[in-house]
């Protein structure tokens, strides 16, 4: 098991080497708290388990998974470039210090308005559809502009449904049989298509789906090249590598999954001779998602039908249990070495019967007033979550050595009604 769960010597739970305990008290629950010093050993074991085995390799951040702007600004300062999927994205990034070239826009039905502002900040545009390529080119002048294009690859993996981006269900990318037509279609556009992308889905802790991945799309990007011509630049597979979140997966074999995905990379560049484009992936849940800990406090132990212990946080705070099911770790960080002594579900504070956070988990004795830490909170917490039931978004707090800053503050009620007017004749 390794979900990055710390103990200190007063048996509370460690946060980058600080007390969560001391944490909650003094800057309140819910709160998402970050580990700085986590996030940075992720990438760089992430880019240096790759690179060894081709050194012309980038890692761009999918900058969805969790865009708070310290998260961001430590990955910049790394060297990493940007995943963007949404004009936000990259607006945000650009604030950073993230130059044009260091993001890839990878949107889906996209408008001209978009396509405009994406293009006029600089970033690489990858490109999902035929519609966004001949719209492209009516609103900026296409001649010479490098683009990419996001294919897929008909192969779909993930943890749920919902996360898998490839195969015949999938929404995304152009078709694997239009890919020669369509870039050869760019080209009589003016275009400058340099680019591949692909990818399968999000979760993901088996190498052999990205070894399928980057088959199927080594063999389109071979063929594209052979029948327009096409040098490519760069071949993008995209992210989705996974962490553990249940006691019982395995951390993925970092070096394993390099060493077999490069050399299939590599032996299809010798089948196609595509020279050495730089090869990109774009990880996030691996970068960030076990970097941050969503600290709660339990405000009620109701013993009903079934016993429930209720926390200041629910669904609106952290949708994947609510949206996907998901399994997060949960330990009581008032008293980490307490044995586990019952069966529980962990409950919010939102008005809906779906507002769990576990079913039938063994837990200690809790009891009101400790904290709980919801371990492997950093990737599509904080920015999945809303103002259901007009609460408050949470605070976010940076781990820097030790050391607690708030780098997000929390909503007040103030907050929640600060865009909205009401019409005159309502008052």
């Amino acid at each position: 098991m390794d979900l990055n769960i710390k103990v200190n010597e007063k048996n509370h739970l460690d946060i980058g080497g600080a007390d969560a305990v001391d944490i909650a008290e003094e800057f309140g629950t819910p709160t998402y708290v970050i580990d700085e010093n986590r996030i940075r050993d992720n990438y760089n074991r992430f880019y240096s388990a790759f690179s060894k085995y081709y050194p012309d390799f980038k890692v761009f951040y999918a900058c969805k998974a969790n865009t708070n702007l310290a998260v961001m600004k430590i990955l910049e300062s790394e060297g990493c470039c940007i995943d963007a999927v949404s004009p936000g994205e990259v607006y945000t990034a650009k604030k950073l210090g993230f130059d044009g070239q260091r993001i890839l826009f990878t949107g889906n039905n996209i408008t001209n308005e978009e396509l405009k502002f994406v293009h006029e900040e600089g970033a690489v545009l990858n490109i999902d559809s035929v519609s966004a390529l001949n719209r492209l080119a009516k609103i900026i002048d296409p001649e010479g502009v490098k683009i990419s294009f996001r294919v897929n690859p008909m192969v779909g993996a993930g943890h749920h449904d919902h996360c898998i981006t490839g195969g015949v269900m999938s929404k995304f990318g152009i078709m694997d049989s239009e890919a020669s037509e369509v870039y050869q279609q760019a080209k009589d556009l003016g275009f400058n298509p340099v680019g591949m992308h692909s990818h399968i889905g999000s979760g993901i802790l088996d190498p052999e789906p990205f070894k399928l991945a980057i088959e199927s799309t080594m063999d389109i990007a071979g063929k594209v090249h052979q029948d327009v011509g096409i040098d490519f630049e760069f071949v993008d597979f995209g992210g989705g590598v996974g962490i553990p979140y249940t006691p019982e997966e395995k951390i993925v074999d970092l070096d394993k999954f390099a060493e077999v995905n490069i050399g299939l990379f590599k032996e299809k560049l010798e089948e196609f001779d595509m020279g050495s484009p730089t090869m990109y992936l774009e990880p996030g849940r691996f970068l960030v998602g076990d970097a941050s800990v969503l600290l709660v406090t339990v405000n009620s132990v109701k013993q009903s039908y079934r016993k429930f212990i209720g926390v200041d946080a629910g669904f609106h705070t952290l949708l994947r249990p609510a949206m996907y099911d998901s399994y997060h770790h949960i330990v009581d960080a008032s008293k980490m070495d307490a044995p586990n002594t019952q069966e529980v579900d962990i409950a919010g504070n939102v008005c809906e019967s779906g507002d769990l956070f576990a079913r039938d988990r063994p837990m200690p004795d809790v009891e009101e007033g400790d904290v709980l830490g919801i371990m492997n909170a950093g990737a599509y917490g904080f920015t999945m979550s809303s103002n259901y039931n007009s609460r408050p978004l949470a605070s976010e707090i940076l781990v820097t050595d030790g050391k607690c800053q708030i780098v997000r503050e929390r909503q007040s009620f103030e907050d929640l009604y600060a865009q909205q007017i009401i019409p005159d004749h309502l008052k």
